[in-house]
């Protein structure tokens, strides 16, 4: 896979938006999604979408869900906790490191859940705020999300949102707001650390 500049990518997209369309973000986690608010909210209409099945346990996706409501009074939908569409994506895959096909097929759930929501009402873009990890492969998220725009009704908005300081940003706003920074990813595969 050719390695893009996506930041680039995005920035060319920004500069030729006709007024204020509908975004549809979809977020991990408050911390995260800080800095990338930041950076969208003049240029987009957002709706935040909170849609992470791979979260461990329930009590944790509730927990990170209600954070977003100390970070900003933008409209957030709350998707049903189903750790099994989880699990049922990755079967085969659980004891494969971090960052190899178990999380691809983790952000390829996330992301078409979040393409099939946006196109059924009427969002002209999609993005996901898990580019801005170092530890997320930026190139496979955004050729996932270029893949889905062509069978879903909705462009998707390049992005690595840890450049330009994006992720420094997000430790400075999480401070700021007093967010929970959780210390995994989000499932219990990720709760392992490696030997």
């Amino acid at each position: 896979m050719t390695k893009q500049n996506y930041n680039l990518m995005m920035k060319q997209q920004l500069s030729n938006l006709s007024g204020k369309p509908k975004l549809l973000l979809h977020v991990c986690c408050a911390p995260c999604s800080s800095a990338v608010i930041e950076k969208l909210k003049e240029y987009f209409n957002i709706t935040l979408y909170y849609f992470n099945p791979n979260t461990y346990p329930e009590s944790e996706y509730i927990k990170r869900s209600k954070q977003f409501a100390k970070l900003t009074n933008l409209p957030l939908i709350v998707c049903n906790y189903n750790h099994d569409e989880f699990l049922n994506k990755i079967k085969g895959f659980e004891q494969c490191r971090e960052g190899e096909i178990r999380c691809q097929k983790c952000i390829a759930l996330r992301l078409e859940k979040s393409f099939e929501y946006a196109s059924n009402n009427n969002f002209a873009y999609v993005t996901t705020t898990l580019s801005i990890s170092p530890h997320k492969d930026c190139n496979f998220i955004n050729a996932c999300g270029e893949q889905l725009q062509k069978e879903y009704n909705a462009t998707y908005l390049y992005g690595d949102f840890k450049k330009e300081n994006g992720y420094l940003t997000s430790i400075t706003l999480s401070k700021q707001f007093d967010l929970y920074r959780q210390d995994y990813c989000g499932c219990e595969f990720s709760m392992l650390k490696p030997n």
